[in-house]
């Protein structure tokens, strides 16, 4: 087999790399992804650890939303398991929250609230 996880491999102690430098409730679902889903919702101003070092959160994060696992820039592609699942329309540093308030679908239409008072189809 291709040995293509070789830096998340077992380090002697059961976990592989990315569990043990970064917070458990920090979801990495492939390799190649450059965000992270949250298990447990994260309060504004806590600390959590991706890949070894300290971010400090500025919102308040939501179960099954993502987190930049480094930064990203604009226009670049969002990948989760292992797939593009759409591109930035902000950059976000490590940590950051990625959701459709910046970042848009390249495949289907990205639905946000107006005001919350209806949904409408953001323009790219």
């Amino acid at each position: 087999m291709c040995d293509q996880n070789a830096s998340m491999k077992d380090q002697g102690n059961g976990k592989s790399a990315m569990s043990v430098h970064t917070d458990k409730r920090l979801i990495l679902l492939d390799e190649t992804d450059n965000v992270l889903v949250v298990a447990a919702t994260l309060r504004a101003d806590e600390v959590v650890n991706i890949e070894g070092q300290p971010i400090t959160l500025h919102r308040r994060i939501g179960v099954g939303h993502k987190l930049a696992r480094r930064a990203i820039a604009v226009g670049e592609t969002v990948l989760k398991y292992g797939a593009p699942i759409g591109s930035m329309t902000e950059a976000v540093t490590a940590g950051g929250h990625v959701h459709v308030h910046n970042m848009k679908s390249d495949y289907i239409p990205t639905y946000t609230h107006d005001n919350q008072a209806a949904f409408t189809g953001a323009s790219s």
